[in-house]
């Protein structure tokens, strides 16, 4: 399991995911890049794994699930699930729309996708975590400073 933060990709049509993933692996390192066919698959994998944080690709309508009923199912595992998720369909409606609206899912990419456009969901995605932690990577040096400060006023 990485370390990083992980793009978890589920499509039960294979050549689907796998251009899904070939276009995210040209461009992605911060994390691995993961790839299901079966969504009874990943969804064990991911009730498998600790809460934390992934960004999902997930397509709309599965044979076996909707993709926002996996979305729901892991959504105690990973509590941003809905809003770090891009939900990719042959067709968009105004019904898909409407329930990506309703479970503030903010990506919606038709297929066949350019897959600029599918890099630059993703790096929003992401963005938002690299940019945090290079908040917190500034905040530590302060925070070492003030505990240095507290510890020689109290000896």
């Amino acid at each position: 399991m990485s370390e990083g933060l992980d793009v978890i990709i589920l499509d039960d049509e294979a050549v689907s995911c796998e251009t899904i993933s070939g276009i995210v692996s040209r461009f992605y390192v911060w994390g691995e890049v993961l790839c299901f066919t079966n969504p009874t698959e990943a969804l064990s994998y991911c009730l498998n794994r600790d809460v934390g944080i992934a960004i999902f690709i997930v397509e709309v309508f599965m044979r076996e699930m909707s993709g926002f009923h996996f979305l729901e199912s892991v959504k105690h595992k990973f509590l941003t699930a809905h809003e770090d998720a891009i939900m990719v369909t042959a067709r968009a409606n105004d019904d898909i729309v409407n329930i990506c609206v309703a479970s503030e899912l903010n990506y919606l990419l038709e297929k066949p996708m350019a897959p600029y456009t599918l890099q630059l969901s993703v790096r929003a995605i992401a963005g938002k975590y690299l940019k945090f932690a290079r908040s917190l990577e500034s905040a530590i040096p302060q925070r070492e400073q003030i505990l240095s400060f507290v510890g020689e006023r109290d000896a």
